[in-house]
């Protein structure tokens, strides 16, 4: 990595500068960014050369094979756009889906590896539709920062390294193994040059013919041949799967927090609605008077996510097969009803859903015979502003691959019981449809209507707390989006409040517990990017438990001061 950041600058704190700024988990994607940037792109061509690029450098986390969300502001017009490139079912899937020879519903971990958990990927048609609405490069010249990194090599970071180092034992077989391991099962080390002709060559054939070269002819037989005849959880995924999905033009949810507007995804992505409903819901207290340091602010905080994690298991789903009550759920008065719930001095015993306007009535079941991603966030030289979060779901995806890249397992997302109290679960499997996403991103935007902040996240379900805790961090605490992301997380989706350990939240635990939160002091696997406006100029921001930086206009890299902890398992 050294050779690629020559007389640059590693600076510890973020860099202000007027126009342009890329953040992204890697050094190597935000320098693609930056990249396109300067030859005019836009926030849309950038984020489609990171995307490319992460696909490439942090394989194990998004890619081709995967798919994702973008939620894009237009400096000209003002107007919100959002992206939904969830993967998709395929059309002969049915809720046994994921139901073994004894037909029991199979265990998560036996789920994933194989054919069975591969979703029709997306990643390529999002990139061909943020180009085709926003970019102005011609599309070959995205991808050849990717193209150049998977034809003469990238190098092994040591984050990289702490996720193949830890890989249950057989999980990659074939190729893979032989891409990322020694001939005696170790890990290939730190600083290993990895170069990968199929995937460069893939890159180059999308770049000539556009996303259809992914989608039909032998790109799109291959992937179909691969699930089908994969000796674990064989799929029935055929052409006519890649070759019918699109990109669905969902509009944004948004909603007010003291005097900012924010704006995230709508369904089947989950974390537009409920980043909204947790930090409303908080609305009535003074978490600025409280402080970052206090036990009763993040107590607060983890009642808030445990019935917004709630209203989420219950109500959210793909809103092309089932009722979504988005209005009710984002009405105010509903969520204020739900915060009264909410006790500075005791916490709820059991965290149920509510009843929201216009939610379905439950379906009762026939008798008959549930990570890798990865997050950037982009302002162009014009004040258009990209942010994305991409993912092949856990870490490698499924382990299955084509043409050297990682297919995703995101149809683990679904619930795999599809019953629950004898009522059909609105996040059940069916054919075409796309699983429930705790992806993020999300913009927010001050009282004059300027945007204030970007900001996505990776890692599973913490997402919605990690892109909460930090428009919390910026708005309530008035921390720099840097300082924000690098707060300990708090994350409650259910009974357990999960404190980050190795952070100043774990001191704060005991306080916790005394007001009757069920405190766990655990590692949690997260990252995040952003951009926020300061002053009038921009800001990146970067996690600081990962490797990931920001660039600003100058070429200057602004790398976060490394955390102490660095989580002890591969997830994302």
């Amino acid at each position: 990595m050294k050779k690629l950041l020559p007389a640059l600058a590693l600076l510890l704190s973020p860099a202000a500068l007027p126009a342009q700024m890329v953040s992204a988990a890697d050094p190597r994607a935000a320098q693609a960014g930056m990249e396109t940037l300067r030859k005019g792109g836009t926030a849309a061509d950038a984020a489609v050369a990171m995307m490319a690029a992460l696909g490439v450098v942090e394989p194990g986390h998004s890619g081709l094979g995967g798919g994702g969300f973008m939620v894009y502001h237009d400096a000209k017009t003002g107007k919100v756009s959002t992206y939904d490139a969830r993967e998709a079912a395929p059309k002969a899937a049915d809720m046994r889906w994921f139901f073994g020879p004894d037909g029991q519903p199979l265990s998560h971990s036996a789920a994933v590896p194989g054919g069975r958990s591969v979703g029709v990927p997306g990643e390529v048609r999002l990139m061909e539709r943020a180009h085709a609405r926003h970019g102005k490069l011609a599309w070959a010249q995205l991808f050849q920062p990717a193209i150049r990194l998977a034809r003469d090599g990238w190098k092994i970071s040591p984050r990289f390294y702490n996720f193949t180092s830890k890989m249950p034992q057989g999980f990659l077989q074939g190729w893979p193994a032989a891409y990322l391991y020694n001939a005696d099962g170790s890990a290939k080390p730190v600083g290993t040059l990895l170069k990968n002709p199929q995937q460069a060559a893939l890159l180059g054939a999308i770049a000539a013919k556009g996303a259809t070269a992914f989608y039909s002819g032998p790109n799109a037989q291959a992937l179909v041949d691969t699930v089908n005849t994969a000796t674990r959880n064989p799929s029935k995924m055929t052409a006519a799967d890649l070759a019918d999905y699109k990109v669905r033009d969902a509009g944004p949810v948004c909603g007010t927090y003291r005097t900012y507007k924010i704006c995230g995804m709508g369904p089947p992505a989950s974390g537009g609605i409920i980043v909204l409903m947790i930090l409303k819901q908080l609305e009535r207290f003074d978490m600025g008077k409280l402080g970052k340091d206090s036990p009763v602010a993040w107590h607060l905080f983890a009642e808030s996510s445990r019935l917004a994690y709630a209203d989420r298991d219950a109500w959210l789903g793909d809103p092309g097969f089932v009722q979504v009550p988005v209005q009710g759920l984002t009405d105010p008065a509903y969520i204020a009803s739900r915060s009264a719930l909410i006790s500075e001095t005791t916490a709820l015993d059991v965290a149920l859903p509510g009843q929201p306007a216009g939610a379905p009535a439950p379906v009762r079941a026939e008798p008959g015979p549930e990570h890798g991603t990865t997050d950037m966030a982009v302002v162009d030289r014009w004040g258009n502003v990209a942010q994305a979060t991409v993912t092949v779901e856990s870490v490698f995806g499924s382990g299955s691959t084509v043409n050297g890249i990682f297919l995703n397992n995101e149809l683990t997302d679904f619930d795999l019981q599809p019953v629950k109290d004898g009522n059909f679960v609105a996040n059940r499997v069916e054919g075409g449809k796309r699983p429930r996403s705790s992806m993020s991103p999300t913009i927010v935007y001050d009282a004059s209507g300027k945007v204030r902040l970007a900001v996505g996240a990776a890692g599973g379900s913490t997402i919605i707390a990690q892109v909460a805790k930090a428009i919390m961090g910026v708005i309530d605490f008035k921390m720099s989006a840097q300082d924000a992301i690098g707060m300990g997380l708090v994350f409650a989706p259910g009974q357990v409040v999960a404190v980050e350990k190795g952070t100043s939240i774990e001191a704060l635990a005991p306080a916790m517990k005394a007001l009757g939160d069920k405190v766990a002091v655990v590692p949690l696997g997260v990252k995040a990017n952003a951009i926020e406006r300061v002053g009038g100029k921009w800001v990146g921001a970067a996690d600081p438990r990962s490797e990931g930086v920001s660039i600003g206009a100058d070429g200057r890299i602004v790398k976060p001061v490394p955390a102490a902890v660095v989580p002890d398992r591969p997830s994302e």
